[in-house]
């Protein structure tokens, strides 16, 4: 009887450890930064101008990515107003919005940021800090 307590004693404290140092993903939620990157209302530049506009937007991205802040990025295809997303990994607002305006297609007007917080388990691309390489 005593060692059918003991091996039930030890069975109920491997779980509640196990459980404690492997939190589900749902009790890891996290606050994120989602942003939905909208047409601008100054897209009236020259092709050569908005090329290089864009190409400086995708090598922003890259930085910011590399830097470990940027976690998804990635275009709507359908040619409307929704125009990208951003998704970040910072403590504040501010820190987005400081960030978004190095991007050259905001601050030349082409796109504008909504900027609002959202929530996922850090895991998969979410892990927080830099990618290995």
């Amino acid at each position: 009887m005593k060692k059918a307590l003991l091996i039930i004693l030890f069975a109920a404290t491997g779980t509640i450890a196990a459980a404690q140092n492997n939190p589900k993903p749902e009790e890891q939620i996290r606050k994120y930064w989602f942003v939905m990157l909208l047409k601008g209302p100054v897209r009236n530049q020259d092709s050569v101008t908005a090329a290089k506009i864009q190409k400086g937007h995708l090598d922003n991205m890259d930085k910011m990515y590399y830097d470990g802040k940027l976690k998804v990025a990635g275009p709507f295809g359908d040619g409307k107003d929704w125009q990208g997303i951003f998704i970040f990994d910072f403590a504040t607002k501010e820190e987005v919005q400081a960030l978004l305006k190095t991007d050259p297609a905001i601050a030349a007007g082409r796109l504008i940021a909504d900027i609002r917080p959202w929530y996922t388990a850090p895991t998969g691309s979410f892990v927080p800090g830099k990618p290995k390489a």
